[in-house]
């Protein structure tokens, strides 16, 4: 793509636009004139000849980068795409509407403006707007979340791109010595926000399979957990319980025991020939078992479905729909298949079935209505069907904090394990934040080895955090 413009702009921001959204114009010559007249921006976009226009209203600087998105939105208008999301190409949707609120704007008038600016379809707008609405709700800066990341699964699903080792793998032996160190590493980070008054609100322990760890491994994390880190103001504490073919009953009441409250019990799909595709071990008759155990301990329960799976139609996708009306959940988290690099399936094929949006978008919505759900989440990725995201629904006064808080990026974060991501976030202005990441390493001998090291920079990091919040 060669850019010609009379105006100074970040041409690699546009040249990946074009690559994802608009693959048309990566080979074209854009010749490019921006001028302001009578209070509007004007962009004049000529290929090869041809000239579109857009004009739109000056936003003084609220609207970042205006003129640099206008040329993206131009170009999807130049080449009469229309996609629901408009030119939102971003993670996180919510936060472009958190934005315009904190700048002022109604959501009336947000509405108007992602219609006409962004081409944002109504449906993805009033969806967008019913999410931000409620993760008002939960936002809070006073206390921080702690993620535990667990980096073993008994197999490797294709799809994922996560931290995740088989333990029948060569990185396996390492196991013992991985949980002998995060149980070191639970007890520096309980020392230390506790001396420094760090008050924590969610706990997330996560992975890889968390309960791949075995009955006395979960225990002793558990209760490493509950000796060293002060609990007086955790909201949630969530354990991903995420496959049946790592559970045991004696797991569920470990966890019980403990404090865990919440935790997800994942299908991915009910179509027991595409987890065999995927690498994924599943037996029915065991998750019923532990889905009634978990309901029966009073756990609140989430399940995952993956939309996309490999050679999955739409009737496939609206039987296992079908089959999660049999179970009486408090959460569901819907994701749309997004091909991610580092993971098997993208080295394999990016071949998609083509699927009916509209018929399982329909579906999810007569599902979510007879459970009495509503959506609380919502994050999208890049490789993503375009009118597909990944969304959280949930019973009233069972939505995950830490889901919120974390795709929203607006509570600081401890990590902990192997592959967690530490973070700070400190507020720039009122609408914008900095954020700040450290990374433990995904590589359990790396972690074992580096863990005091690591665990010094976390503490800096947020000691960092601590003199914003004392100026």
């Amino acid at each position: 793509m060669l850019i010609n413009s009379n105006f100074q702009m970040n041409h690699r921001s546009i040249e990946e636009f074009a690559r994802v959204m608009v693959p048309e114009a990566s080979d074209k010559s854009l010749d490019i004139k921006i001028e302001k007249i009578d209070g509007e921006i004007v962009v004049e976009l000529e290929i090869e000849g041809r000239k579109e226009v857009f004009r739109y209203p000056d936003q003084d600087g609220r609207i970042e980068d205006q003129e640099i998105t206008m040329v993206k939105i131009l170009l999807l208008k130049f080449f009469k795409k229309e996609y629901s999301w408009g030119g939102l190409m971003g993670v996180r949707p919510t936060k472009v509407v958190r934005r315009f609120l904190a700048l002022g704007y109604s959501y009336e008038e947000i509405k108007k403006m992602m219609q006409e600016f962004l081409l944002v379809t109504e449906e993805k707008i009033d969806l967008l707007i019913e999410v931000v609405k409620k993760e008002l709700e939960f936002l809070d800066r006073e206390h921080i979340n702690l993620y535990i990341g667990i980096p073993f699964c008994p197999t490797k699903c294709k799809y994922c791109s996560f931290a995740s080792y088989e333990l029948s793998s060569g990185v396996g032996r390492y196991y013992k010595d991985f949980v002998k160190t995060l149980l070191k590493e639970i007890e520096l980070t309980g020392e230390f926000l506790k001396r420094e008054d760090f008050r924590i609100s969610s706990i997330y322990i996560g992975g890889g399979t968390p309960s791949t760890l075995t009955e006395k491994d979960l225990e002793d994390v558990l209760q490493a957990v509950n000796r060293y880190i002060d609990m007086s103001e955790v909201r949630e504490f969530t354990f991903e319980a995420g496959r049946e073919d790592t559970l045991t009953e004696k797991k569920l009441e470990i966890a019980k025991r403990y404090g865990v409250d919440r935790i997800s019990l994942n299908p991915q799909t009910f179509k027991e020939e595409t987890l065999k595709k995927v690498n994924r071990r599943f037996n029915r008759e065991n998750f019923e078992k532990y889905f009634i155990k978990a309901k029966e301990l009073g756990f609140i329960v989430n399940m995952d479905i993956i939309v996309g799976l490999p050679d999955e139609t739409t009737e496939d996708v609206l039987y296992t729909l079908g089959e999660l009306e049999k179970f009486d959940i408090e959460n569901l988290t819907v994701h749309t298949l997004a091909f991610k690099r580092a993971s098997n399936l993208f080295k394999e094929s990016q071949d998609r079935v083509e699927l009916d949006g509209k018929r399982i978008i329909g579906r999810i919505k007569d599902l979510i209505e007879k459970k009495g759900m509503f959506p609380y989440y919502l994050y999208r990725q890049k490789n993503i069907m375009e009118w597909g995201e990944n969304i959280g629904y949930s019973k009233t006064a069972c939505e995950s904090v830490f889901n919120i808080e974390m795709i929203e990026e607006n509570q600081s974060t401890m990590g902990l394990g192997g592959g967690a991501i530490t973070k700070i976030v400190l507020p720039e202005n009122e609408y914008r934040d900095y954020i700040e990441r450290y990374v433990n390493p995904k590589d359990p001998a790396l972690y074992i080895r580096e863990m005091e090291e690591r665990m010094e920079a976390k503490k800096q990091l947020f000691l960092r955090l601590k003199e914003r919040e004392t100026v």
